[in-house]
């Protein structure tokens, strides 16, 4: 898990998962741009990492839009020649309705980001570790990738393809040198589970967060940290036998099979 001399490249980094990553990538050696549509969160992302010694570049872009995209990747190879890692990780929830009640436009956001998103970051990624002949990727899936949640399809929808994409990469680039997996995260104690929290009752969400929490079998959120940890653990060498998998880690929500209504499941 010593990351010195490498580069990570990381989506979605300004908070919650990104950020845990990126900080977690940093206090194991490596160089690290962090990438999010936020410009002032990249930066105190980034800014926090230089605070603690160590080297670390913060880049806007939005990620569905190619150009973008290009840009993120650009700017990562002109500081540091390479990408060793990347955590293909920004995504977005969305809006809690059943599909009939679905605003189309709301479908589309989600998917833009959460399959696009990933989409134009392989495409744009892979070729440098290509030519490098190594590299890992890592995907922010979901378990909502693996079951379904009524309220949540465009997230679910979106959440599948990235599990498809993963796949497919991981079987295009394996002979190259290069790796590709992703996560499932479960409920994370982040920004997005309190966001649907709130969708769901306005008035008191904490008592959703009540409810939720109680029917996982820990009794409790995951952190942005574990989810970091088996990142960076997939982004190794202890991990090179390992290609096209997903990673589930959710306190053992799916082990208990079903599907709570409206019950997030990724952290964003």
């Amino acid at each position: 898990m010593d990351f010195t001399g490498k580069v990570a490249l990381i989506t979605g980094a300004g908070n919650g998962i990104g950020r845990a990553a990126a900080l977690a990538f940093a206090s194991r050696g490596a160089r690290v741009v962090a990438v999010d549509r936020d410009a002032s969160a990249a930066e105190r992302t980034a800014a926090t990492i230089r605070q603690q010694g160590r080297d670390a570049r913060a880049h806007a872009a939005d990620v569905t839009k190619s150009a973008e995209v290009q840009g993120y990747v650009k700017a990562a190879t002109d500081a540091y020649g390479r990408i060793d890692c990347f955590f293909n990780n920004a995504g977005i929830e969305g809006k809690v309705a059943d599909i009939v009640d679905c605003d189309e436009a709301a479908f589309d956001e989600v998917l833009a980001t959460n399959v696009k998103g990933v989409f134009l970051g392989l495409r744009a990624v892979l070729p440098v570790m290509l030519a490098q002949k190594s590299g890992a990727v890592v995907n922010t899936a979901s378990v909502a990738g693996l079951v379904g949640t009524p309220g949540m399809a465009p997230y679910v929808a979106s959440k599948h393809a990235v599990i498809g994409l993963t796949k497919s990469a991981a079987g295009e680039v394996a002979r190259e040198g290069v790796r590709v997996n992703a996560v499932c995260p479960g409920p994370i104690d982040t920004r997005m589970i309190h966001s649907i929290e709130a969708q769901l009752d306005p008035a008191n969400p904490a008592a959703v967060e009540a409810r939720y929490r109680a029917a996982l079998p820990l009794g409790r959120y995951g952190t942005p940290e574990e989810v970091a940890s088996v990142v960076l653990f997939l982004c190794s060498n202890l991990a090179g036998n390992i290609n096209g998998a997903q990673y589930v880690i959710d306190g053992g929500r799916t082990s208990v099979g079903g599907a709570i209504t409206a019950v997030p499941q990724a952290g964003g």
